[in-house]
C-alpha cells in the first residue's frame, strides 16, 4: 500500500475508532461516574427535553427534591420510565405530584418516593435516537458488526504490509535459486578441483 494512501487510511480508521469510543462512553461509560442515560421518547417535557434527546440522570434522595425540579421515576409496574417536573411534594405521605411541561394537566397519579430514580443533570439532543437504536435489534447487531469492521480496518494496512514483505522475500529467494541453477551450480553443491603438483612424492629420483 502506498505511503500516502496508508496515512489517509490510518487517519480515517483512527477517527472512526475515536467516534466509536466516544459513543461507547456517552451511551454506557458514564455509568462509572454515577450517571444513567435515558432516551426521551415523547414530547411531554418540551422544550426542556426534546424528543430524541438523551438525558443523563444522577441518583437523588427524595429529601433533595424541591418543587420545580425535573425528576426521573418509574411510572408503573411495567417499569416504564418517565421524566416530569415536580409541582408539589407531599412529604408526610411520601408522594411527588408531577406534570409534563408541555402537558395541559398534571399527571393522573402521584409518584411515590420509592419510585424516584434521580434528577436529570444534562441532556444531549438527538443522541437518544442512536441510544434507542443500538440497544434494540437489529440496531444492536449492526452496531456490533460495525465495531468489528472498524477494528479490522485499523489493523488491515499492517497486515497487508506484512503479507507484501513475505511475498517479496519469497520472490527474492526464488530469483536467487534460479540464478544459481543458471550458473550450473545448484545451491549447496561445491566442486573441489585437485591440486596440481610438480612431482609425484612416491616416485623415486632417477
Amino acid at each position: 500500500m502506498p505511503k500516502p494512501v496508508k496515512r489517509i487510511w490510518n487517519a480515517v480508521s483512527w477517527l472512526l475508532v475515536l467516534i466509536l469510543v466516544a459513543m461507547a462512553i456517552l451511551l454506557a461509560g458514564v455509568r462509572i461516574v454515577g450517571l444513567t442515560p435515558y432516551a426521551v421518547l415523547s414530547g411531554s417535557m418540551e422544550p426542556a427535553y426534546h424528543v430524541g434527546a438523551l438525558i443523563y440522570v444522577k441518583d437523588a434522595d427524595p429529601s433533595e427534591i424541591q418543587v420545580g425540579d425535573p425528576i426521573t421515576f418509574l411510572l408503573n409496574e411495567d417499569l416504564t420510565v418517565a421524566t416530569h417536573r415536580v409541582i408539589q411534594v407531599d412529604s408526610e405521605n411520601q408522594y411527588f405530584y408531577t406534570k409534563g411541561d408541555a402537558n395541559e394537566y398534571p399527571d393522573g397519579a402521584p409518584v411515590h418516593f420509592n419510585n424516584l430514580i434521580g434528577k436529570p443533570v444534562f441532556t444531549i439532543p438527538y443522541l437518544g435516537y442512536l441510544s434507542n437504536w443500538v440497544t434494540n435489534p437489529p440496531g444492536m447487531y449492526i452496531g456490533i458488526a460495525l465495531a468489528v469492521v472498524i477494528i479490522i480496518l485499523l489493523f488491515l494496512p499492517d497486515l497487508l504490509q506484512k503479507a507484501e514483505e513475505a511475498d517479496r522475500r519469497d520472490a527474492e529467494k526464488k530469483r536467487a535459486a534460479g540464478k544459481q541453477h543458471a550458473d550450473g551450480n545448484p545451491p549447496g553443491d561445491h566442486i573441489s578441483q585437485p591440486k596440481e603438483t610438480d612431482r609425484d612424492p612416491h616416485t623415486p629420483n632417477t
